[in-house]
């Protein structure tokens, strides 16, 4: 049994790795979790799964967490995760997603322990492209266009840092756009399919709210991302970088178009001033070839499945 330590393990992307490990019969699961975060989405694994209260803004803590643990897989999804909120928070989205990985490639160099580390970077640190560098790779350059690409930029460049000076077996993983059932409202897809499945039981008037419907995302179902991070701890090389798409963009009004299809409704599309954020990436469209080649992955749940997957998550919980 593999020990592995899962940080942000009650997050959306965290639930569904546990629950790959899990399925695989060969993990022992350690999770963090905040005092006080809400645990709903792994109440499923509770009886299959450790979870410690840890914050990993707090070193002390992550560093007696480390101790006692001693993994041999850390897969870091600990994050503000959320763009739109760095724009209102953008020291806490600094704090968080940078000082709280320093704090824990600290706990493991401190140590002297030698677990094979995956961080969970992002396709927003690329940010402005231009339409000649698409689709994008590992080694077009960074142009964030939020605090919370900022971050990830930060935090990958840190990641890098660490391996070369301290040899530390770490993965930079950089996944674009990823949905499924239990992504929380904020985000598009699930927004959109809350929203419809409130107006189709009544508990709203028919009326979408929206914001920029006219940004192209490269979207990939979640359960096949929590799969690229178990591969890329066992099969990938520490120090290097990979993308993590499914190399199809969606304009993000056909994504909408999509979810009314499925849920049968008519509805009104009206645009939310607050739902438009200062500067949007106009398209992410990501190249998977580097990934691909080492690991063999490759997407399988179409998105059109993973969708109404997130459909069927709401429908059951309103």
């Amino acid at each position: 049994m593999k020990k592995v330590l899962i940080t942000g393990i009650t997050g959306f992307v965290g639930s569904h790795l546990a629950e790959l490990l899990l399925e695989e019969k060969n993990f022992e699961i350690v999770g963090t979790a905040r005092h006080r975060s809400n645990q709903e989405n792994i109440n499923h694994l509770r009886n299959k799964i450790t979870i410690f209260s840890a914050d990993i803004l707090d070193s002390h803590s992550l560093y007696e967490l480390v101790k006692k643990v001693k993994p041999e897989y850390i897969f870091h999804l600990a994050a503000q995760s959320f763009v739109p909120a760095s724009w209102t928070s953008p020291a806490t989205t600094m704090e968080v997603n940078v000082l709280g990985s320093v704090h824990l490639f600290e706990a493991v160099r401190g140590l002297n322990i030698d677990p094979v580390i995956q961080i969970a970077c992002s396709s927003e640190q690329y940010g402005l492209v231009k339409p000649a560098e698409l689709p994008v790779k590992e080694t077009n350059p960074f142009r964030p266009l939020s605090p919370y690409a900022v971050s990830k930029a930060a935090m990958d460049l840190l990641g890098y840092q660490y391996f070369k000076s301290y040899g530390m077996r770490i993965i930079r993983t950089r996944a674009f756009n990823h949905t499924g059932p239990r992504r929380a409202e904020a985000f598009v897809c699930s927004n959109f399919a809350k929203q419809l499945v409130e107006i189709k039981k009544g508990l709203r008037d028919p009326i979408i709210k929206v914001g920029n419907l006219e940004a192209k995302r490269d979207f990939t179902d979640v359960r096949d991302v929590v799969r690229a991070y178990l591969l890329s701890v066992e099969k990938c090389d520490p120090g290097e970088d990979y993308v993590i798409a499914s190399g199809k963009t969606y304009q993000i009004s056909d994504v909408l178009e999509k979810l009314i299809k499925i849920v049968g409704i008519k509805v009104k599309i009206e645009k939310d001033p607050d739902r438009m954020r200062p500067s949007d990436v106009p398209i992410l469209h990501g190249d998977n070839t580097k990934f691909s080649k080492k690991t063999g992955w490759k997407p399988k749940i179409p998105f059109e499945k993973t969708l109404a997957d997130i459909v069927d998550y709401w429908e059951e919980r309103l």
